[in-house]
């Protein structure tokens, strides 16, 4: 948990989010990441009685700057739900794909 840039609450790390999606508005990416991590102390090792939980790490990175949060087992429905209507509110504005409608008329005739 050290080696991540800012370690996160939930609720600061998804207006944080909202902060860089805000930046790249115009140019740039958010590169978002998810790994799978067990339970540690703070000495990294496992915990003792916390065999069945997994946690996630998210990871959120805009050139220099790092964000990231622990999410524990039972918060993730709760954190997905939050994540998804992040995303929801903040990529609005992508580009839309151009059809191939005038490819497949052509080749038809």
């Amino acid at each position: 948990e050290q080696h991540c840039g800012m370690l996160l609450a939930q609720e600061n790390f998804l207006s944080e989010l909202g902060k860089l999606f805000q930046r790249t508005r115009t140019a740039g990416s958010v590169f978002i990441t998810f790994k799978r991590c067990a339970p540690t102390d703070v000495k990294g090792k496992k915990n003792p009685g916390t065999e069945g939980e997994v946690n996630c790490l998210v990871r959120a990175q805009i050139s220099k700057k790092k964000i990231s949060t622990l999410i524990h087992t039972k918060d993730q429905v709760r954190f997905q739900m939050a994540f998804s209507n992040a995303l929801k509110s903040h990529l609005d504005g992508l580009k839309k794909k151009e059809k191939k409608a005038k490819k497949l008329a052509g080749q038809k005739n």
